[in-house]
């Protein structure tokens, strides 16, 4: 076979590559929450949480909170022609996989669904009534925006459509208040709940995206632009 001939077969390895890697990501989370979830089970810690616990909630609701990040940074790494925001996308892509693979082993293995069956959010009522704690929230949510910093499918559409410096200043900003609101679900977690593993994941979720944060803001001023 001559070489003009094995060319056509070339572009179809990257995608390949792209979902073997993801799948493998998600699968090393997974293993990791499973690992950790055991552990606690092996432990005087209270390690089965019910369906409506804040455990379970949290690992429910981030897992799609994460998963649209996902998303939004994998298109942004595919259409982006600038080095920083690849960089940028790509590492929110494999952190958040990673724990969404831990946070499926948790569910899995607390014998919960991996999405709530309910409305978004409950688990982030006190006692008392008081929703999210008094936390201040990065944009109301709505039926098309079903948790804090999620984009609608209208600004979904909208980063599709975009090239060049207005793909990267539009996914800065979609990402920054993604971000906001992931940090207060994770925060009010950390608060709340009394299980190690989970304690140690909303840690890092906290670090990391306080980090990424500080680093778009900077990145848009960079561009002269600003937060939504």
């Amino acid at each position: 076979m001559t070489e003009a001939e094995q060319a056509p077969a070339r572009p179809a390895a990257r995608p390949l590559v792209i979902g073997a890697t993801v799948v493998v990501v998600l699968l090393v989370g997974a293993v990791i929450g499973m690992f950790l979830t055991q552990r606690a089970l092996n432990s005087s810690e209270p390690a089965t949480p019910d369906a409506g616990s804040v455990e379970v909630g949290f690992a429910q609701d981030m897992s799609v909170h994460h998963l649209q990040a996902v998303t939004m940074a994998n298109w942004a790494r595919d259409h982006s022609t600038d080095p920083e925001i690849r960089q940028l996308a790509f590492d929110i892509q494999s952190t958040q996989l990673e724990q969404v693979g831990r946070m499926k082993g948790w569910l899995m293995l607390w014998n919960q669904p991996e999405q709530s069956p309910g409305a978004y959010m409950t688990w982030m009522t006190q006692p008392s009534g008081h929703d999210m704690a008094g936390m201040a929230m990065p944009s109301a949510t709505s039926s098309d925006s079903p948790m804090p910093g999620m984009a609608t499918n209208a600004e979904l559409a909208k980063l599709r459509s975009l090239s060049g410096k207005d793909l990267d200043v539009y996914f800065l900003q979609l990402m920054l208040r993604h971000h906001q609101g992931g940090t207060a679900m994770a925060q009010y977690a950390h608060d709340h709940s009394s299980l190690g593993a989970v304690d140690a994941l909303t840690q890092s979720i906290l670090a990391s995206q306080s980090a990424e944060m500080t680093l778009m803001k900077q990145m848009l001023a960079a561009r002269g632009a600003q937060p939504l």
